[in-house]
């Protein structure tokens, strides 16, 4: 199977794959159903790039953003309160989150987006407190499941405040909100779209279907 990229948005195939693919197009009844060869509308492409970029927009920053320690720093204050004792985990749970709701919490949107039951914060508790005892910043650290990792990733190179040594942040950069894996996919959808139709005879050609 030749390619042809000389031209890339008129045709990828050879003249004579596209001669031969016209003979099919034309042999072939289709039982009876006649299908043209139309090139596809400039007002559907631009849907396609508005419904790409609104989605961006619209989602901006809520796809993939992982829930870090610092967003439960909060609730884990709370939880030895006297005001939950004789409380269900179900109560605890609701007064824990409507007093740090009351409060302002700057951190109020990732807490309801990403929301705990009483049994997930004694399961990461002990590590929040052991990261706080050792002034670890609980930003750079990430809840997965009942543990509290590192964050995957390096931004900008700062000094250590504890140890004063020289080290990448590791903060969830603002651009990367899961917006990487989503122009990846993307990107191979477009091309994949653009060369199954550039595999088909140019656009200015029309079947004949026969005469029908």
């Amino acid at each position: 199977m030749a390619w042809k990229f000389d031209n890339p948005l008129h045709t990828l195939c050879t003249d004579d794959q596209n001669t031969a693919a016209k003979a099919v197009w034309e042999g072939e009844s289709l039982g009876g159903i006649t299908e043209d060869n139309n090139r596809l509308p400039p007002p559907i492409i631009g849907i396609l790039i508005l419904t790409i970029v609104t989605a961006f927009l619209i989602t901006f920053p809520l796809w993939g953003q992982r829930p870090t320690a610092a967003i439960y720093e909060e609730y884990i204050a709370l939880m030895d309160s006297p005001a939950i004792q004789g409380k269900t985990d179900a109560e605890a749970m609701e007064y824990i989150v409507n007093q740090v709701k009351a409060g302002g919490s700057k951190w109020a949107a990732a807490q309801e987006r990403h929301p705990l039951e009483m049994d997930d914060l004694r399961l990461i508790k002990d590590a929040i407190v052991e990261l706080q005892r050792n002034k670890a910043d609980l930003r750079e650290y990430t809840v997965v499941g009942d543990q509290v990792v590192l964050a995957n990733f390096e931004g900008n190179w700062i000094t250590d405040p504890n140890t004063g040594e020289l080290r990448r942040e590791r903060f969830q950069p603002w651009w990367d909100k899961g917006y990487t894996i989503d122009v990846f996919f993307i990107v191979f959808f477009c091309i994949g779209v653009l060369i199954v139709v550039k595999r088909l005879p140019e656009y200015d050609w029309e079947p004949t279907h026969h005469g029908h």
